[in-house]
């Protein structure tokens, strides 16, 4: 079994330097050619660019027949391994450009400056994920999960999650759970997609919305060919009275526990009111239950799902207790909606992650996700009041509104000084959320929300060591 440079130098005459072994028995030489040089380009040994010897001196090298060293050479070309010019011979493949070789144009392109300091909401501290715990948690659920639990699974989700949710959702949240209508989704997007999805294959025409939110959700709902009328926000939360008067409304999407982003929470009587609006027209209420575990004055009102399970969709997610990373929320649903939300994840995402889930149901099972919602309430609370306290010491013109619960607080800010608050905060290096890319008004909604300046700030997002130094740039650009 002669290798490839068969010449006194150990190299071809044309420089090509690879060691390659060839079966030059009859039939198989032409597929041991091919099989070396294929081997050779795919483990590294001959790099892209490399200039392979012509058909004619391989052949006369080896003592083959050039007939052989072209059908190979052809054979790699047509796989993509090698690049063929007529003129210009053979070489290696380029599969990917050079990190260093940036088009002249993309080098010139001005980068943006990455803020310094980050309280844009919608983030935990994530320097604080519990990993040892997690990671702990993960090796006694893989060393316990049955052979099936790596195969294709129930759309649901694994029963070990979703008996271990019901039971924690039912303790802490106040939530009618049963393990049979709790279904696992990729967080709350993922399970706002397949809600919408169920409502139009049901014909609902229209899904209301709070007038303060995320556009991010209007348009998903939006995109599913729903309309979002919006639902006028106040002090003591949606307007659910006034759902009767909203055309075509088979829903409604709120934030009943702690409105997003206003930090209010829906008043008794209004939870009522959109219980009884949903019993009378068959309609939902859609419970986002975003944060509802961190509220820091008293204990947490509990989730609006407990007063009617066949009436209110119950959605919550690990994204603010532990990491939006991890991927992993639930829904808590009416037993007629189960099948439609089955149906949906069969034409889409179909499962998370089983090792995820099992995960997780180990970590609230050994009590660990207990612990570390109790420690971060502890930890966010800790940063609110410093927040607070601050405010009133350093810009005491400025109210913070909203409960004491939470990511995130409201600055209210003097009339007309938003803009430039947000802009002066970026020049600080600072990155912060202005209250008016949250509003949502349309020209007949027959209300207008009252003008308004706000920041929306995350105090639970910065880490310990970058904390202080966040707070004292927000207070420099008080106004």
């Amino acid at each position: 079994m002669p290798d490839i440079h068969t010449n006194s130098g150990g190299v071809p005459p044309s420089g090509f330097g690879a060691d390659l072994l060839v079966e030059l028995n009859g039939p198989k030489l032409r597929a041991g050619l091919t099989d070396a040089l294929r081997e050779a380009v795919r483990t590294g040994r001959l790099a892209p660019g490399t200039r392979l010897p012509a058909s004619r001196s391989l052949a006369a090298d080896l003592g083959i027949s050039r007939n052989t060293v072209t059908e190979s050479y052809a054979e790699l070309v047509a796989e993509g391994w090698l690049s063929a010019q007529q003129g210009s011979g053979t070489w290696v493949a380029r599969r990917a450009e050079a990190r260093t070789a940036a088009p002249a144009a993309a080098r010139a392109r001005p980068t943006q400056r990455r803020p310094t300091y980050g309280l844009l909401p919608g983030s935990p501290d994530l320097t604080d994920f519990p990993r040892m715990q997690w990671l702990s948690a993960a090796r006694r659920a893989l060393t316990a999960a049955p052979h099936e639990a790596f195969g294709y699974g129930d759309a649901l989700g694994r029963v070990e999650l979703r008996t271990a949710l019901a039971d924690y959702l039912a303790r802490a949240r106040g939530v009618y759970a049963e393990p049979e209508r709790v279904v696992i989704c990729s967080g709350f997007h993922h399970g706002l997609t397949l809600m919408a999805q169920a409502l139009r294959a049901r014909r609902v025409q229209a899904v209301a919305v709070e007038s303060y939110g995320l556009d991010l959700y209007r348009d998903l709902l939006t995109g599913a060919g729903l309309r979002t009328p919006p639902l006028y926000v106040d002090e003591y939360g949606a307007r659910t009275d006034e759902l009767a008067r909203l055309r075509g409304v088979g829903a409604v999407l709120m934030t009943p526990a702690h409105q997003y982003p206003t930090g209010v929470a829906l008043s008794p009587d209004r939870r009522t009111a959109a219980v009884n609006w949903a019993r009378a027209t068959g309609g939902l209420i859609l419970e986002d239950d975003y944060d509802g575990e961190f509220r820091y004055d008293r204990q947490p009102v509990g989730a609006l799902q407990g007063l009617d399970r066949e009436r209110v969709v119950y959605f919550g997610s690990v994204s603010k207790s532990l990491a939006p990373g991890l991927r992993l929320g639930w829904m808590v649903l009416p037993e007629e909606l189960v099948p439609d939300i089955v149906t949906a994840k069969a034409h889409g995402d179909y499962m998370s992650s089983a090792l995820e889930q099992l995960t997780l149901a180990e970590f609230i099972a050994s009590g660990a996700y207990d612990r570390h919602v109790r420690s971060m309430r502890l930890r966010y609370r800790r940063r609110r009041d410093q927040l607070v306290a601050a405010l009133a010491q350093r810009a005491p013109g400025i109210r913070v509104t909203g409960m004491a619960a939470g990511l995130q607080a409201v600055l209210e800010l003097p009339r007309g000084t938003e803009r430039t608050v947000v802009e002066a905060a970026a020049r600080q290096g600072l990155a912060v959320s202005g209250i008016a890319q949250f509003c949502y008004e349309v020209a007949d909604a027959g209300w207008q929300l009252p003008e308004r300046d706000a920041l929306v700030v995350n105090y639970a997002a910065p880490s310990d060591s970058a904390w202080a130094g966040a707070l004292d740039a927000l207070c420099r650009v008080m106004p």
